[in-house]
């Protein structure tokens, strides 16, 4: 394994983690109505930093997998923490954080996917 990867791949789980700790604490008191779009937040947010981590202990193809699923996820979480926001169910500032933390996540899954 490269450094440069092992690096990345370090970084980008500890942001992961980071963003899912925010997501836990934010959803955590979501209203009932709002209950299912929280469970799927908290889905998608801890999946990135499980797949990240689980695609670090593989190689080849099984490894990209898992890293093309925390993109996915990342990319996923984003989404429910924006309609959590906006339906005034979750701070904005704390969801901003941690959407922005994913969004990092992504850049660096993207790099670590589409390595050269």
């Amino acid at each position: 394994m490269h450094q440069s990867l092992s690096h990345n791949g370090l970084i980008a789980n500890t942001k992961a983690l980071e963003a899912a700790d925010i997501t836990i604490a934010l959803v955590r008191r979501v209203p009932a109505p709002l209950k299912h779009l929280a469970d799927q937040a908290l889905r998608a947010a801890t999946s990135v930093p499980a797949n990240l981590t689980e695609g670090h202990g593989r190689f080849g193809r099984d490894r990209l997998n898992h890293w093309r699923i925390a993109y996915g996820s990342a990319k996923e979480v984003d989404v429910f923490l924006h309609m959590l926001v906006n339906a005034g169910a979750i701070d904005r500032e704390q969801s901003d954080r941690a959407r922005e933390l994913f969004d990092e996540v992504r850049a660096m899954t993207w790099r670590l996917i589409h390595k050269k």
